[in-house]
């Protein structure tokens, strides 16, 4: 019987081609993208999933509050974890660690070279708790004591081999290992991780040495209860029956015995869970990347309307094609055929097509992947057999589309009366009624989801171009960002090759200090201003150190007072408008001259020597912030070069040129150092990377939701004008015309349109200004959006079906009309 099933399926494949190959793309379209949506998402949410009693397991964080601005820290301040190791009941495990600032690590090799790797990430001090907490798979060594003992290094077999090549595990055991001027001996060595996790590390330094060595226990911090750090975190585990809301009551109860914070600053402890680390930007992962629940939700939101197109299509097609079949049931019920054997039938049908369009969606999945590499996890692979979980989602996947496509047009289809069929009365009026008035619904649909999806790219990009091109109170072009190496950076070499950067003749102005006026953060500080009448506190307001040249390199314009000088330091700064209204000037002119106190609860006084035009510190998505413009002699505020380079002359070679000679001069300063820089413009489109990402994505779905769209509407008018040939027919032979009868076919396909289009504007106009209140500064949401949505809608529609409508109107109503 099922083999019987099949073998009519394709047979009725081959005599319906057309409409086959467009139900097959449509499904395609709708499962690739969502198969490889699904990717993403399995991808990000099996992050850290394998841990034993993974839900047990928490990372201490700060929170903290500054007259009620709120700040998070995903570090605790040096005494925590040796004070709840004493003082906190409930908990099974306490792991702190801490990481180095990129070592440079040496490998002594007796008398060959040694081997030396560069600015090493994910280097960790840590005691044996860690590995009693995340267990790992010991290749060598005991996990009992491989970090018991001062200057001892763990490191994972991958880590292992990149530094003992060919060496095997038990080798490798009791060799050196140098970080910086630290010298370490191997003591042990565990499976590197395979699966999906944040916990990158692959060297662990014992926690010992850091007793021991006094350049990490003074970063450490051990008795500073006020400091806290995020290269510094505490982990834990909760013995069972244990509440996490417990455990974070003893812990601030500790803090309070402890440290008694200024006012108007609150510091509280809490648990994050193991399984929000992934997802949480407030504390932020190990390796910089934070997945979004909300993109993911959104993603998944996308599939699913892609896969409703298809479904939708195939409804409509089939319904369609109704009455073609109609004499086919008519025949087959009354050959004995019950209702549940057509249905199945016409199921099978749809499990077919559904199933060829899964297993194009599979062979297209990796090329999907490297079409969207910029936007799609570097994790993320294509390899579906290694992936039981994505075999699982496609198999339940093929079933569910097949019902949602293929049930009710199997209930339709199976329904019709032998009788009426079998003597061309195949529908009545009432059933024909219900048909159409479901395929117009469809489409509605159809079109209503392709509106919104152009309507929000439009948007989108045209907030990206407004917050790319926007003026924001400085100059972008032309400027090159220059960072001095951090673990060689000295004030002598920085000025030394600040000198040869000098001498390059295209370029034409340099300035030294930290970050660009606009950056990914804005250091920030705190300070009094006494008008004479009342104090005035200064919370949290922004810092941007640069020299004398830093706001003419980035033409940011003084309005009143001078500029900085050179020997101005920190006794001297420029601030911006925002702060002087602010500090309660009614005038630029009325602040210069005048004292901010205590600034950085210091007892110094930096005296107001100018103030400048507003100017964005931060993307557009934070509302300009009040800024403070000083000189600094500290090398940490004080190590990049501000680059502004000459306009380019018709050769066009000159920067080029410019680049050359500074990384000449670089290695003469810093022969072991990359040089590396950066232009200013592409760091701030950078800013908006997520913006971009959404208007690509958005992008996409809109081309691919209008052309299934298209397809199902290019489908509809082969059938509508095939079923109408007699009635063109005879309009022709009583005198109507070409335009007249493409009219008349095409009115229709005008008016639905003309409803998705009120329909679905409310909604998205909703939807698209929810998305832009994240922005402090937006582009308005102007009605020209809907109108070239509809428009363009519009107009693709009548081409899409207009070759068809067009090419029915001029057929000869002679073979229209005769009978044979």
């Amino acid at each position: 019987m099922i083999k019987n099933y099949f073998k009519i399926a394709f047979r009725n494949f081959w005599r319906h081609k057309l409409f086959t190959l467009i139900n097959v793309i449509g499904l395609s379209i709708g499962i690739s993208a969502a198969l490889v949506i699904c990717l993403i998402v399995h991808y990000d949410l099996t992050f850290d999933k394998f841990h034993k009693d993974g839900d047990r397991i928490y990372r201490v964080v700060t929170n903290f509050s500054f007259q009620g601005s709120p700040g998070n820290n995903a570090g605790v301040c040096g005494p925590l974890p040796w004070a709840t190791k004493n003082g906190v009941t409930g908990l099974q495990q306490i792991a702190p660690i801490f990481r180095l600032f990129q070592p440079n690590v040496v490998i002594p090799n007796g008398s060959k070279e040694s081997a030396r790797f560069k600015l090493q990430d994910n280097v960790i001090v840590a005691d044996g708790d860690y590995f009693k907490l995340f267990e790992y798979k010991w290749l060598a060594g005991s996990a009992s004591s491989a970090l018991a003992a001062p200057y001892k290094v763990v490191l994972t077999s991958e880590q292992a081999e990149k530094y003992f090549p060919g060496a095997s595990y038990d080798q490798m055991l009791g060799r050196t290992v140098v970080y910086d001027t630290l010298k370490t001996t191997v003591s042990g060595i565990v499976q590197t991780i395979k699966q999906n996790t944040d916990l990158i590390f692959h060297d662990f330094v014992s926690f010992p040495t850091a007793f021991s060595n006094p350049s990490i226990k003074e970063q450490l911090r051990l008795n500073n209860w006020g400091g806290t750090s995020p290269e510094y975190q505490l982990f834990v585990k909760l013995a069972p029956q244990t509440t996490a809301a417990g455990v974070e009551r003893q812990l601030n109860d500790i803090m309070k015995k402890n440290y008694k914070s200024r006012p108007g600053v609150t510091e509280t402890f809490a648990l994050q869970p193991l399984a929000d680390i992934h997802f949480n930007n407030l504390y932020g992962t190990f390796n910089g990347r934070v997945a979004d629940k909300t993109t993911l939700l959104e993603l998944s939101g996308i599939a699913l309307f892609l896969i409703l197109l298809g479904c939708i299509n195939f409804i409509n097609l089939t319904t369609a094609q109704s009455a073609q079949r109609a004499k086919e049931i008519g025949i087959r019920k009354t050959m004995g055929s019950t209702r549940r054997q057509l249905i199945l039938q016409f199921l099978s049908e749809t499990f077919l097509v559904t199933l060829a369009a899964v297993i194009i969606s599979a062979a297209m999945a990796p090329v999907i992947l490297k079409l969207f590499a910029g936007f799609v996890p570097a994790g993320v692979n294509a390899n579906l057999f290694s992936q039981p979980g994505i075999l699982l989602f496609l198999a339940l996947l093929t079933v569910v589309v097949s019902l949602l496509s293929g049930f009710y047009p199997a209930l339709m289809l199976s329904g019709h009366k032998p009788v009426s069929v079998l003597k061309n009365q195949a529908q009545n009026n009432s059933n024909k009624t219900r048909s159409a008035m479901l395929r117009k619904s469809l489409t509605v649909t159809q079109f209503a989801i392709a509106q919104f999806f152009i309507m929000a790219t439009i948007l989108v990009s045209k907030q990206v171009y407004y917050a790319t091109h926007k003026d924001l109170g400085f100059k972008k072009d032309a400027i090159l960002i220059v960072n001095s190496p951090w673990k060689n950076r000295q004030e002598r070499l920085n000025q030394v090759l600040l000198n040869k950067f000098r001498a390059i003749p295209q370029i034409e102005l340099i300035s030294m200090g930290r970050d660009a006026p606009a950056a990914g953060d804005l250091f920030s500080t705190e300070a009094t201003y006494n008008d004479g009448k009342k104090e005035i506190k200064l919370e949290n307001f922004g810092v941007r150190f640069g020299d004398e040249n830093y706001i003419k390199v980035y033409h940011i314009k003084l309005l009143a007072g001078r500029n900085l000088r050179p020997g101005d330091t920190s006794k001297a700064v420029l601030i911006n408008n925002t702060l002087a209204k602010q500090l309660g000037f009614k005038s630029p002119q009325d602040a210069v001259g005048k004292v901010i106190s205590k600034y950085n609860g210091n007892a110094g006084d930096m005296l107001i020597a100018g103030v400048v035009a507003d100017f964005n510190a931060e993307s557009i998505h934070a509302a300009i912030a009040p800024v403070a413009i000083m000189t600094s002699t500290n090398f940490y505020f004080n190590g990049t070069f501000h680059i502004a380079l000459k306009p380019q002359t018709t050769t066009g070679d000159d920067w080029k040129t410019a680049i050359a000679a500074m990384e000449k001069a670089w290695k003469q300063i810093y022969p072991e150092d990359d040089f590396e820089y950066s232009f200013f413009d592409e760091n701030i489109a950078r800013l908006y990377t997520d913006e971009q990402h959404t208007s690509a994505l958005l992008s996409w779905a809109t081309g691919l939701s209008i052309l299934i769209s298209c397809l199902g509407l290019l489908g509809l008018a082969i059938y509508t004008t095939t079923q109408r040939t007699k009635e063109i027919g005879v309009r022709k032979v009583l005198g109507a015309t070409v335009t007249q009868i493409a009219t008349l076919l095409s009115a229709e396909l005008v008016w639905l349109l003309a409803l998705s289009f009120v329909t679905i504007s409310p909604v998205a106009w909703y939807a698209m200004n929810r998305w832009m209140q994240s922005f402090a500064d937006r582009t308005p949401i102007s009605w020209w959006i809907f109108a070239l949505s509809g428009g363009g809608m519009l107009l693709t529609a009548l081409l899409t079906s207009g070759f068809q409508t067009i090419k029915a109107a001029l057929a000869n109503p002679v073979k229209s009309l005769r009978s044979e």
